[in-house]
């Protein structure tokens, strides 16, 4: 009898490991070596199960959206308040740290959107996933009366985004400008504004 095919879990491994890679070196300085040591395998052998070391990153990346995607929306959706339930998203969606393993994976990899369609896609997947998220939140707050909007809702939802992004990054520097409540404050001043509702005096 064949013995049953092991495919699936040694690309799980080697997945996990270039994960652990790129967060010990970072993506710029990332080589093929690098993972197979992480992995203890040879490069021969990363290359069997993945072609090329970018193949094996995107899915690294995909696996990181997905994860950071649904803690959100999973979060979200066991809240009905939609006050809480936008607060709750914010504090999630911002990493805590420059140790936040996931964001900064993202981040990361995100690097790669510039120059590569492919890891632009992902990237891109990541943006809408969060503006729809919010999107809804503000849609369902408007329409029962607790959020008063200054602009419709994809526009706000997308700011959120935005801000959201540029001001993780600055959380994930080497040196941040800033720390993580002072983070949530600019991003909450913001939805505050925006929704016409003092955000966490409503809900104190």
């Amino acid at each position: 009898m064949a013995r049953p095919s092991r495919a699936h879990e040694k690309r799980a491994e080697l997945i996990d490991a270039a994960r652990e890679a790129v967060l010990r070196r970072g993506v710029v300085d990332l080589r093929l070596r690098d993972v197979a040591e992480q992995a203890d395998m040879s490069t021969g052998s990363v290359l069997y199960y993945f072609p090329a070391l970018s193949d094996l990153l995107r899915e690294v990346q995909r696996e990181a959206v997905e994860r950071f995607c649904v803690d959100r929306e999973e979060a979200a959706r066991r809240e009905p308040d939609p006050r809480r339930k936008l607060l709750g998203t914010i504090r999630a969606g911002l990493p805590s740290g420059r140790d936040d393993e996931l964001c900064v994976l993202l981040y990361e990899l995100g690097a790669f959107a510039r120059r590569d369609p492919a890891y632009a896609a992902q990237h891109i997947r990541l943006c809408e996933r969060q503006v729809a998220l919010y999107s809804t939140i503000l849609e369902t707050g408007a329409a029962t009366g607790v959020f008063t909007l200054a602009r419709d809702a994809a526009t706000v939802a997308r700011q959120l985004v935005m801000l959201e992004d540029g001001i993780g990054l600055h959380l994930t520097q080497s040196v941040p400008t800033f720390d993580a409540r002072q983070a949530e404050n600019l991003l909450l001043a913001y939805a505050c504004d925006a929704t016409g509702c003092d955000l966490e005096g409503a809900i104190a």
